[in-house]
């Protein structure tokens, strides 16, 4: 059965964008299904348009379904899983510069907090979806490491802890990141 990549990009970014290009390019080369899609109003994203669209994206979820998000992309991905069916199963996530609750930093005013309404069902999530790969760098502006944590406390996630990378965005000029593609070739031959 042929394995499938699906790569949720962030508040404000593309599928073009940063180092999903490379990632799609390395992962279609081995085989895999790759969907990158263009979330919509990603200037103004609600999670009410996102989850949803993310869902149809998916299509049929299976064992062999793995999903790279970044930054925004991870909690759609966790909102996402936790509307899976209990016999609905993925192969696994990797989380970059993720969140698992609203943003506190200099200058935010909420406008995420749509993906916070309710609280995260972690043990619904983890029974969906057994693999998690929280990826975070000490200098995100944005984000702190201690997201990373979190999701090794609630997912299981492996936490990998990088320095100099930011938010892994294309305005760090990160068009390539090796460490994912590692992790997720990891992740799939592990069944």
């Amino acid at each position: 059965m042929n394995k499938k990549a699906i790569l949720v990009h962030g508040w404000e970014g593309s599928p073009e964008e940063a180092w999903r290009p490379w990632l799609r390019k390395e992962l279609e080369q081995r085989g895999f299904k790759v969907v990158v899609p263009a979330m919509p109003d990603a200037a103004k994203p609600t999670a009410k348009k996102w989850v949803p669209y993310l869902t149809q994206m998916v299509d049929q979820p299976d064992k062999n379904t793995y999903f790279v998000g970044h930054s925004l992309g991870c909690i759609t991905i966790l909102r996402y899983l936790e509307t899976l069916k209990s016999n609905e199963k993925v192969g696994g996530a990797i989380l970059v510069a993720g969140f698992g609750h609203n943003l506190e930093y200099e200058g935010y005013k909420g406008e995420l907090s749509t993906f916070f309404t309710t609280p995260i069902d972690w043990k619904k999530i983890q029974s969906r979806c057994k693999k998690f790969v929280a990826i975070h760098s000490v200098d995100d502006p944005f984000v702190p490491i201690k997201h990373a944590e979190l999701f090794k406390e609630k997912l299981g996630a492996k936490a990998i802890i990088q320095k100099g990378m930011k938010h892994y965005s294309g305005d760090d000029d990160i068009t390539e990141l090796p460490i994912v593609l590692q992790e997720l070739l990891k992740m799939s031959n592990e069944d």
